[in-house]
């Protein structure tokens, strides 16, 4: 008997079978689709393959697109949404507050002023802020129209929501930090003015980080009974949701055991007003966890800092676990929280560039980039300092945060984010007091 030839129905379905390259992307992006969020460039890569599948393969291929469009759309996140880290209900609840004024150092940093006033700009429709945009004249009307800022610009004027205060001509990154004795009328002098006078609640910039603190020291001061200011910067963890406050990363580079105290106590009322956690554990930067080790300034400062009942104290932290997440403040001296915070700074890129090296060649390797470039950015991102916007300058009498000198929009927003965060939270309410208690302490030694 001749064979039987198939039926209609079955060569149908053998046409529409996708071929295996398909099958096999299909079957490897359901198995990575919950650990990789595919944002970007991955989604449209994703669009245009399922298209392209669907013309070759018929229904099923078909149905294959619209299952990854609907997971894909998903995925997309708006960056200035999740700098937020809320919810639609939280954001409109913010919304309806009071605006706080932040005065904004126009002209600090590399690419001032244009990126400074875009992410003033940003930041003012997504925040309870208003802002005093001090920088010089023509460097504005300059930048302006390059780059296409002025309706915005205009918009936000006319709403109240920024003011531009002209200054003179401004600090230089390379310049000395005491240059901001001379340039009375330099932006960085002027915006702290404007804190001292309390026609703004808090000051931003990304200028140079030397004059910025001498300029806060000069026009704010002190709070009385600190005896150095600190940098504190936040680093990220193992846990997207979780930071580690690491200070002093920059502003006093040689340390006495009792400003590691002072910098623990500062630390630990700024991670708890303003990171919300309610006992913060603190440590030592250090060689070894034993209370035995370390260098001259450590060893002294262990014991001050065990003997602190207003602190969480937790021993000693290992340069591995400053990023483990059990810790909530890190203190070390300048110098080597530096020297942390700019390690810190190249290990996204050199992870990204690691990465790229090693994923696999040809059509395979193409289409894994495809889906994975943009989570290799985010890595980058979610490591990078810059992008957490700014550290704040714990100690003198006012909320001042210093911003990256390569800051952008996005930094920019996220800086005032934290300034608005300090300055809504009661963070200077709860330093004077500290302020008071070590006054009286050291009146009383």
């Amino acid at each position: 008997m001749p064979p039987k030839e198939p039926d209609l129905d079955s060569r149908s379905a053998r046409r529409a079978k996708p071929s295996r390259a398909i099958r096999r992307l299909v079957i490897w992006y359901r198995r990575n689709a919950a650990v990789t969020s595919i944002v970007g460039t991955a989604t449209s890569s994703a669009s245009t393959a399922a298209s392209a599948a669907a013309s070759a393969a018929g229904s099923v291929a078909g149905s294959m697109a619209s299952t990854a469009g609907s997971v894909l759309n998903p995925l997309v996140i708006d960056p200035l949404r999740w700098l937020q880290q809320s919810g639609g209900e939280e954001l409109a609840a913010i919304n309806r507050g009071e605006r706080l004024w932040v005065a904004v150092d126009g002209m600090g940093g590399d690419h001032a002023p244009g990126p400074i006033l875009e992410g003033c700009l940003r930041a003012v429709q997504i925040l309870p802020v208003r802002i005093r945009f001090v920088a010089e004249t023509a460097a504005v009307e300059a930048v302006v129209p390059q780059l296409g800022l002025g309706e915005l610009l205009r918009e936000a004027i006319q709403r109240g929501l920024i003011e531009l205060v002209p200054s003179g001509p401004s600090v230089g990154m390379d310049d000395e930090a005491t240059v901001v004795r001379r340039k009375r009328d330099a932006s960085i002098n002027l915006a702290m003015d404007l804190v001292k006078r309390g026609e703004a609640t808090a000051i931003y910039s990304a200028g140079n980080s030397g004059a910025v603190m001498a300029s806060a020291i000069f026009r704010l001061g002190r709070l009385k009974g600190i005896d150095r200011p600190a940098i504190g910067a936040l680093f990220p963890t193992k846990d997207p949701s979780q930071q580690v406050l690491v200070l002093d990363v920059g502003a006093n580079m040689d340390c006495k055991p009792g400003y590691l105290h002072q910098f623990a106590l500062l630390g630990s009322i700024y991670s708890r007003d303003v990171l919300g956690v309610a006992r913060p554990s603190v440590g030592l930067l250090n060689i070894g966890e034993e209370e035995c080790k370390g260098n001259e300034l450590t060893l002294k400062a262990f014991p001050l800092l065990a003997a602190e009942r207003r602190i969480s104290f937790k021993g000693n932290c290992e340069g591995r676990d400053v990023l483990s997440g059990a810790f909530d403040v890190v203190v070390c001296d300048g110098y080597t929280g530096n020297v942390l915070l700019k390690f810190l700074e190249s290990v996204g890129s050199v992870l990204l560039d690691v990465l790229r090296a090693e994923l696999p060649r040809g059509r395979r390797g193409k289409v894994g980039s495809a889906f994975l470039r943009s989570n290799l950015i985010r890595i980058k991102k979610r490591l990078d300092h810059a992008e957490h916007g700014g550290a704040l300058l714990l100690g003198v009498n006012g909320v001042c945060v210093i911003g990256h000198g390569s800051s952008k929009a996005l930094s920019v927003v996220s800086a005032l984010r934290i300034a608005h965060l300090a300055a809504s939270h009661g963070v200077m309410d709860d330093l004077h007091r500290l302020s008071a208690q070590e006054e009286t302490a050291t009146a009383c030694g």
